[in-house]
């Protein structure tokens, strides 16, 4: 990579760092850290030296006019203007060379097994980097429309969580209930993140109760790395553990059933091409229905959202349990429509 391209690269990292409210005040070390880890994938300090980011910092300073700062009190760097971003600056052709060359190195790696995961998101940054001379023309958008996602947030909190993960680090935060309405402090340890319909969850052991919860990212607030490390095995596997479950639900005192569902034939095309669940399965065609299966926890309701989406295609046949909640919910919904 060339150096200009690994300069603009890194500014965005610093930036990033500077504006991450719940590690402030980073050190030229954290700084030296956090770039070499998001461009080398390593901390040991061969890539990237102290001097490298001081002449980051003042380049930022004189091409961005970034108020970056150094506090005595705190060691460590902030932006004087707190909602102050490089994001928010129009980008140079030198950005523009730096996020192409990113792209095309993503490309050549879309089918490596652990990034085929991520091959639409790499198709569709590619697809708007490389669909005009300039990524950044706004006309583009008259001929084009990409799919839009609402902003979650919690995604700041991805890079101290994962760190504690990796050394096994016990941390505290609190976690407000959309249910109750209620905040609560946990203190747990963490052990998967899972990203479930644009939004970031954390699975976690809670030692107090010896238990694995699920926390949405968006509802956590004041986090905390503790210097604690627990030591003590985990039994957790995410393969297994939501091998059953749909969506990021898991129930844990609950056990997998089949379940049976027939579906007209166009709903049965949509779900050909998109599966329900990894275990679907195609029991019976039909003339005008199709019968499938599959094995998950039948109290799930993000099933029960999902089955009902499809409005009078689809039909739920077995457990009887769960045809009769949906058989429920149905007439719910016909007393508020009248």
């Amino acid at each position: 990579m060339s150096k200009i391209k690994n300069a603009q690269l890194r500014y965005r990292v610093i930036d990033r760092c500077l504006r991450n409210p719940y590690r402030p005040y980073p050190s030229k070390e954290d700084l030296r850290q956090a770039c070499e880890e998001a461009l080398y994938g390593t901390t040991e300090g061969s890539d990237i030296c102290d001097s490298t980011i001081e002449k980051d910092l003042f380049a930022m300073r004189m091409e961005f006019d970034a108020p970056i700062k150094y506090s005595k009190r705190d060691k460590g760097y902030c932006y004087e203007d707190e909602d102050f971003s490089i994001d928010q600056i129009p980008l140079s052709e030198d950005d523009i060379e730096a996020i192409k060359f990113a792209t095309n190195t993503l490309m050549q790696f879309r089918d490596v097994s652990i990034f085929k995961q991520f091959g639409f998101a790499i198709d569709k940054i590619f697809d708007r980097v490389h669909i005009s001379n300039n990524p950044m023309d706004e006309m583009v958008d008259n001929y084009v429309q990409f799919e839009n996602q609402s902003t979650t947030t919690g995604n700041e909190l991805l890079p101290d969580l994962l760190k504690a993960i990796k050394e096994r680090q016990i941390i505290q935060f609190n976690y407000s209930n959309y249910k109750t309405n209620k905040a609560k402090d946990r203190r747990v340890l963490p052990l998967l993140l899972k990203e479930y319909r644009n939004r970031w969850y954390l699975i976690c052991y809670e030692i107090e109760r010896s238990r694995v919860l699920t926390f949405g990212l968006d509802r956590i607030s004041s986090l905390e790395l503790t210097q604690d490390h627990y030591m003590y095995p985990v039994n957790f596997n995410p393969a297994d553990y939501f091998k059953y479950s749909f969506g990021i639900t898991v129930l844990n005192d609950d056990k997998p059933e089949t379940v049976i569902f027939k579906i007209d034939k166009t709903g049965s095309k949509y779900i050909e091409s998109q599966p329900l669940h990894s275990s679907q399965n195609l029991v019976k065609e039909g003339k005008s229905r199709d019968t499938y299966e599959i094995q998950v926890y039948s109290e799930s309701e993000e099933l029960k959202r999902t089955l009902l989406s499809y409005g009078n295609q689809l039909e739920v046949i077995k457990p009887e349990k769960l045809r009769e909640d949906i058989r429920r919910m149905i007439l719910e919904m016909n007393e508020i429509y009248g």
